[in-house]
């Protein structure tokens, strides 16, 4: 095809047209002195967005991910806590995020060094090998992750493994860990490369891990292995659960809960059909655990089991794009609420389907459902507990519109009992490739 080129009689014509058009150098002028979403807000749909809801469930104070990307453990473990307090009666309660995170990092770091001796053949030019490499070890994670480090290493209560500085604040924690697996990627690759035996190389592999278990006790301090369960109740009394282990206070408190769930997505992709379960390659944690793995449903099917889990008063951990129509500080996501087209001129429009074809959207943050408000049976709004601190929102709540629910939500973790056809789910799943928009991962 023929080069298209930008031409002075072109560049003409565009600024008369400009000129000549009123509504854009309106627009001009208030986006001088704005954002575009705020100049763009159409304020009588935004004020729809009140804090009222037909289904509601109490839940506890939000948490506070700090400069982290742990938004997907913040929720799963707000999921559980939400169990916890409910049956103990408490009015204030976390689990540890630093507890998983530790943990996660830890497997993530072996699942990454597994991944790079399967690949030790290929280029490091070919894409999967540099997909595992660019990725390296991060926050981010999915539902299945959460609960394998669960089934493997238990939970604990926020006051036995609480906050340090690094896990807080991650970013040179994972650019010192991603370096060190780096230099170990070269090393086990030159192995493999050089005729090295299986048993050499789970050798290497064993001291490698040695190292990024001290690092990581460096940053987060070492994991309890026993601790005592301390409380004080709704009614101010005091209960003492003594010599417990993560794995004891799991199975006591939580039981079977996070086995009970099921991954589900929407994905309107031609290559993923509904009804059909998926997995993505080198997608994981837990190297010798379950694979990630989704059912996906149409949205009018996710939307009836999350009802029927929020009317039963049990909270949905959710994954969805944050990034559009979005106002953080007032705490709404709302697609109607901004109209960038009328102030721009700009043709935005664009299918969920498209947008995951085209790189344009992907789930890039987890967050837990606490409520809806419906009108005639059918879903208006939805209330969000989030885990950026009580700052924002309603004191760290924040609403989405169903429009922008159907639009940018693309997983919920389900009980299955909410669940109709949850039988789907166990079918052998289809393996997507790695850079799948159905593998990025919530931060």
């Amino acid at each position: 095809m023929k080069k298209y080129s930008v031409t002075q009689d072109a560049l003409k014509k565009w600024s008369e047209r400009f000129n000549a058009d009123r509504s854009l150098r309106i627009a001009a002028m208030a986006l001088s002195k704005s954002e575009i979403n705020q100049a763009a807000c159409v304020a009588a749909q935004a004020d729809l967005n009140r804090y009222h809801f037909s289904v509601e469930i109490p839940t506890l104070p939000v948490a506070d991910q700090a400069h982290s990307g742990r938004c997907w453990l913040f929720a799963a473990a707000n999921v559980l806590r939400e169990k916890i307090a409910n049956d103990l009666g408490l009015k204030e309660f976390e689990l540890s995020q630093s507890y998983l995170a530790f943990w996660d990092k830890l497997e993530r770091a072996n699942y990454f060094m597994g991944s790079i001796v399967d690949t030790a053949e290929l280029p490091v030019s070919d894409r999967t090998v540099a997909f595992i490499l660019s990725t390296g070890v991060h926050d981010g994670g999915q539902w299945a992750m959460f609960a394998n480090i669960v089934r493997k290493y238990g939970i604990v209560p926020k006051d036995a493994f609480d906050e340090t500085f690094q896990s807080s604040n991650t970013r040179q924690m994972n650019y010192y860990l991603n370096r060190y697996l780096k230099a170990c990627a070269v090393r086990l690759r030159g192995m493999v490369r050089a005729g090295a035996g299986e048993e050499e190389i789970r050798s290497a592999r064993e001291g490698m891990m040695d190292r990024v278990y001290a690092f990581l006790c460096a940053c987060y301090g070492e994991p309890p292995k026993q601790f005592d369960f301390v409380y004080t109740d709704k009614d101010g009394v005091y209960h003492n659960d003594p010599g417990l282990t993560p794995l004891t206070f799991r199975d006591k408190y939580i039981g079977s809960f996070t086995d009970d769930m099921v991954s589900v997505i929407n994905a309107p992709t031609g290559d993923k059909a509904y009804g059909k379960t998926y997995t993505i390659r080198y997608l994981g944690n837990v190297e010798e655990e379950d694979t990630v793995k989704h059912l996906n449903l149409t949205m009018a099917e996710i939307r009836e089991a999350v009802i029927a889990q929020l009317r039963d008063g049990q909270v949905v951990w959710f994954g969805s794009d944050v990034g559009h129509w979005g106002d953080r500080e007032k705490g709404y996501w709302d697609d109607k609420a901004f109209d960038v087209s009328l102030l721009t001129g700009l043709e935005l429009d664009i299918s969920k389907e498209d947008a995951l074809d085209y790189q344009f959207s992907a789930m890039n943050h987890a967050m837990v459902l606490t409520g809806v408000e419906l009108k005639d049976g059918r879903p208006v709004r939805w209330k969000i507990e989030n885990s950026w601190g009580d700052e924002k929102g309603k004191k760290g709540y924040y609403i989405c519109s169903d429009t922008w629910f159907e639009q940018y939500v693309y997983q919920a973790a389900i009980q299955r009992k909410y669940l109709k056809g949850a039988e789907r789910f166990d079918q052998a799943p289809a393996e997507l490739d790695p850079w799948d928009p159905m593998g990025t991962l919530a931060e």
